[in-house]
């Protein structure tokens, strides 16, 4: 997950609610059910704030926000939900800025935006009883050329740094038949890829009837709307790939040439002292498989910086993995202490070499980015047009497309590269 600003209405007219979404796909996903409800509810002059509790940056971030949206529109109805709302609701109500705070289930019901509701200003319940995600039919996302899908929600691990299932409970999937249905109004809405999200996607379909895996889901969505042209996974845990999985990487053409994964670092006793259930061989071995299936293959992690006990010797293991799994696109993050995880009692590495760390790593994917992007010179790719004149490729490259419209899949030749991004012709 990251932790920036994903989306953000800027007319500020209060002709329509405007919603400042922070952090994951998921919550971008999420914000535009928000948005509908309110729109539904005839809320005008309301300013919804979708916060993430990835870091500590994140809500600080957030709180920012909330102090200068309450700058900018005194007179509007301050909402503030999401993550960081969940785990922490009365941090939230003490701020003067805000109205209402909503919990990560509350957001989600119609009823929460009512007018009738506003006398409750906090309605945040226990996350941990939710047992079922209901998919929510969107007609779409505001600004962008690919639509988000969710397909599951929560996290029944408990990683010793991570916050998130307390702010999304444990894990549940999305029927089947609900994703066909929404993928299929997304498709006839114009949308030419649509990118499957939740909390740990690849945790898919255990509490479902016939205990479907990711994989099977992913097979069936694709057999059941043909008209899909593009379809894209958000983060994968490295040790959760199913069979079916393996054979769609492999003979799947619609499945983007792209994976994304929860990596977080590359050294064995880092990876244990997080809790995680992968070891830097699973991650290496990984990536040879798909490669060896899919040779024009890429791929992205998540990567934590200065995790506390972190030696040099243990960071250069993860700056090592940069290269041995042969990573392109790189979120990295310092580490940010959690309070009430148990990684926040262990012994720190201090801030200044975090940071120090964290920009190794971003160099070294910077590198790794711009040694992929000029490999494609000369190649001829299938671009998603994102705005007008700049677009992805199959492997989420960025590319300019002089002329192109937005949300056109056209074919690009590659005839250079500028400010990193690929340039078209």
């Amino acid at each position: 997950m990251t932790a920036e600003i994903r989306s953000a209405t800027g007319a500020a007219t209060g002709a329509e609610p405007d919603i400042v979404t922070f952090g994951c796909r998921l919550n971008t996903y999420e914000s535009e059910v928000i948005r509908r409800h309110a729109r539904d509810a005839g809320r005008r002059d309301l300013v919804v704030v979708n916060t993430c509790a990835v870091t500590a940056e994140a809500e600080r971030q957030a709180r920012q926000a909330i102090r200068r949206l309450r700058r900018e529109r005194p007179e509007a109805e301050i909402v503030v939900t999401g993550c960081a709302a969940q785990v922490a609701p009365e941090r939230w109500a003490a701020m003067a800025e805000i109205d209402r705070v909503l919990g990560n289930d509350e957001k989600m019901r119609a009823e929460a935006w009512h007018p009738s509701a506003d006398e409750e200003r906090v309605r945040v319940a226990d996350i941990m009883g939710v047992e079922e995600t209901a998919a929510h039919l969107i007609e779409g996302f505001e600004g962008r050329a690919r639509a988000f899908l969710q397909v599951q929600n929560g996290c029944d691990h408990r990683c010793t740094f991570c916050i998130i299932p307390y702010g999304r409970g444990p894990s549940r999937s999305v029927p089947i038949g609900e994703i066909v249905t929404q993928a299929r109004a997304l498709v006839a809405g114009g949308y030419r890829e649509v990118v499957l999200t939740g909390v740990d996607v690849t945790s898919y379909g255990p509490d479902l009837p016939g205990r479907p895996t990711l994989g099977q889901m992913i097979r069936r969505l694709l057999a059941l709307v043909p008209e899909l042209p593009r379809l894209r996974l958000s983060s994968l845990d490295p040790v959760e790939i199913d069979d079916d999985l393996w054979r769609l990487i492999a003979e799947e053409p619609r499945l983007m040439p792209h994976l994304h994964l929860s990596l977080q670092a590359g050294d064995d006793m880092v990876l244990k002292r997080m809790k995680r259930r992968h070891l830097r061989t699973d991650a290496i071995d990984l990536c040879r498989r798909a490669r060896a299936l899919r040779p024009d293959i890429v791929f992205g992690a998540d990567l934590i910086a200065g995790f506390p006990t972190e030696t040099e010797a243990m960071f250069e293991n993860t700056l090592r993995a940069v290269e041995e799994c042969g990573l392109t696109w790189l979120h990295v993050f310092p580490y940010s202490e959690r309070p009430g995880t148990p990684a926040a009692r262990m012994p720190a590495v201090p801030k200044p070499v975090r940071k120090e760390r964290a920009a190794r790593l971003r160099a070294a994917g910077d590198a790794a980015v711009a040694r992929f992007l000029e490999g494609r010179v000369g190649s001829t790719t299938q671009v998603l047009v994102e705005t007008e004149g700049h677009g992805r490729t199959e492997h989420f490259a960025p590319v300019r497309v002089p002329g192109a419209e937005a949300g056109a899949l056209v074919e690009v030749r590659v005839v250079g590269v500028k400010d990193k991004e690929l340039v078209g012709a």
